[in-house]
């Protein structure tokens, strides 16, 4: 929890991100995912000035215990002095303990987005599903949360100006805009009028440029110009006889068989699996982990 210092921006964390929507998708399976195309209402999870600090707590708990449905876990709801915003213990549950920061007392707004990503360690504790070593998993947590409807309250946690700043989370601001933009891209959906944070609907709008570059890249038909002319070249450079393409984020590369068949390999922009289909022109293409089908000019 950034409180007051640096708030880090951009995306440092971009690749875990990403592995963590196609690990999603590969441990969830896309008709799991879409059980999501909700996400949580702010009216359910607002937290009013006469609201009892321990009752509130416990009530917007279950809520998102409903909303990623966890039926038979119960979330015990404390507070106390600590560094981080708050901690849950993983155990065999149903009952789970979950400690928010003392600061939550005053600063309650914020608390649904400090239940969201813990009771998301519970859903992926559930799951079976971890990436190895602390910031990648908790990187992991926050993707999860946000690309299963409740991550923006993550984002419209962050708020910065000249004399302080508050950032809840592992990803940057940009990041959580980037996987929610993803998010409603998929489920045709419009976070814009959630924020109440000025700082995160800049971020948001940031991450939704990043996220809609990806569907900009060849041999997707959006490409541009460039993009295109730079392919053509990188397809011919192959031969039909090797291995080439455009390497770097997001790249794609070609290769040829024993029989001559030329194939290329791209990233899917929704889940960033690749995909691999064989050079022909103008095709249609369904991505074999998430589902999402693409226009392609091969």
């Amino acid at each position: 929890m950034a409180n007051g210092g640096p708030v880090e921006h951009g995306y440092p964390h971009l690749e875990t991100v990403r592995d963590a929507v196609t690990a999603l998708y590969r441990r969830l399976s896309p008709d799991t995912v879409r059980l999501f195309a909700t996400s949580v209402a702010p009216a359910d999870v607002a937290f009013g000035d006469t609201d009892d600090l321990h009752l509130g707590a416990q009530r917007i708990a279950r809520e998102l215990v409903r909303h990623f449905r966890l039926p038979d876990a119960r979330m015990i709801v404390g507070f106390r002095a600590m560094e981080h915003a708050a901690n849950v213990e993983l155990t065999a549950g149903p009952e789970y303990f979950i400690e928010l920061n003392d600061r939550f007392r005053t600063h309650r707004r914020d608390i649904g987005a400090a239940l969201a990503h813990e009771i998301m360690h519970v859903f992926l504790h559930r799951m079976d599903l971890a990436f190895p070593g602390t910031r990648a998993n908790e990187i992991l947590t926050d993707t999860a949360t946000t690309y299963l409807g409740a991550g923006w309250l993550l984002l419209d946690a962050f708020r910065e100006d000249g004399a302080s700043s508050q950032k809840l989370g592992y990803l940057t601001p940009e990041e959580f805009g980037y996987v929610l933009a993803k998010r409603a891209r998929v489920f045709d959906e419009d976070p814009s009028a959630w924020f109440t944070s000025a700082q995160a609907y800049a971020a948001y709008v940031a991450g939704r440029e990043r996220a809609r570059s990806d569907e900009r890249r060849p041999p997707l038909v959006g490409a541009g110009w460039v993009g295109r002319r730079k392919y053509a070249r990188a397809r011919a450079a192959s031969g039909g006889t090797a291995s080439g393409g455009a390497g770097g984020e997001g790249g794609y590369a070609f290769e040829v068989d024993g029989r001559g068949v030329s194939r290329v390999t791209f990233a899917c922009p929704a889940c960033w699996q690749r995909i691999r289909v064989v050079v022909r022109g103008r095709v249609r293409v369904r991505c074999g982990v998430c589902g999402g089908i693409w226009e392609c000019d091969t």
